[in-house]
């Protein structure tokens, strides 16, 4: 059985991180494509349309992203963490004042950065379960990035 150096799994981690959030590097989005800059110019207004037509709105899907993130790091730090309520996001976040929307980018990124804090201050990887979170991160935010693209599509033509 072979195994992979923590540091090289890392290393792997903050470049797919990298480039789901902030800088394409090409991996497997295409160029200005990540999330932050995908969310740039969204005003409230298209923020405020659900999805498709019939599915929670772009900002509920933002918001959803960072939730998901504060879970995680919340999570990872206690074991005791209260369970989530998933459910809450998707039934309460509709329309949103800019303010409202400047809100929730802020915390998206704040809950990002305290991700990246965590990895940073993680020695090693004990096993499958971390090493699966850490991915279901990536593919989880690449998820929902695709919904808001696609609605983005739908509101700009």
């Amino acid at each position: 059985m072979s195994t992979i150096q923590s540091d090289h799994f890392t290393k792997a981690l903050f470049m797919l991180l990298d480039e789901t959030f902030d800088n394409v590097q090409g991996i497997y989005l295409d160029k200005n494509t990540s999330l932050f800059e995908t969310l740039v110019g969204i005003t409230a207004d298209e923020a405020s349309i659900p999805v498709g037509g019939k599915c929670a709105t772009l900002a509920a899907q933002v918001k959803h992203v960072a939730f998901y993130l504060d879970v995680i790091e919340k999570s990872t730090r206690d074991p005791n963490f209260p369970k989530a309520d998933w459910g809450e996001i998707w039934q309460t976040v509709n329309r949103v004042t800019p303010e409202e929307w400047q809100s929730i980018q802020a915390e998206l990124r704040t809950n990002y950065n305290h991700i990246i804090n965590l990895i940073e201050t993680t020695p090693a990887w004990a096993g499958e379960r971390e090493i699966g979170g850490a991915i279901a991160i990536v593919v989880h935010t690449a998820y929902h990035l695709g919904e808001i693209r696609q609605a983005l599509c739908t509101l700009r033509p």
